[in-house]
């Protein structure tokens, strides 16, 4: 496996990027629909922007997750537990490390 620190320190910035983009995509909705008397319920055209915004605000969620399993891995890492399952004590397979760089038990377990 490539280095683990790097793999999951590129996987953060990444994850940043993305949450900060969310971030930005909220408010602009947000922004967008304050002072409109507009019934985007009915509008045929398509999606709400109640839906759109609770969309961006699922994947903002996920996003903020993700950043918390990958700070999670980086404290193992630091530890020197990573790759090991925490159900177990046995090794996590490279491959799935490779696949899942957060993983916290081993296939078996999970």
């Amino acid at each position: 496996m490539a280095d683990p620190r790097a793999v999951l320190q590129e996987e953060r910035r990444t994850t940043l990027e993305r949450l900060t983009a969310l971030t930005r995509d909220f408010a602009a909705l947000v922004a967008a629909s304050e002072g409109s008397n507009a019934d985007d319920e009915h509008d045929p055209e398509g999606a709400t922007i109640a839906f759109e915004r609770s969309q961006v605000e699922a994947f903002a969620r996920q996003a903020r997750r993700h950043l918390e399993e990958i700070d999670a891995a980086l404290e193992r890492l630091d530890r020197g537990a990573y790759g090991t399952c925490e159900q177990c004590g046995r090794s996590i397979a490279t491959a799935r490390l490779e696949a899942r760089p957060t993983a916290r038990e081993c296939i078996e377990c999970a």
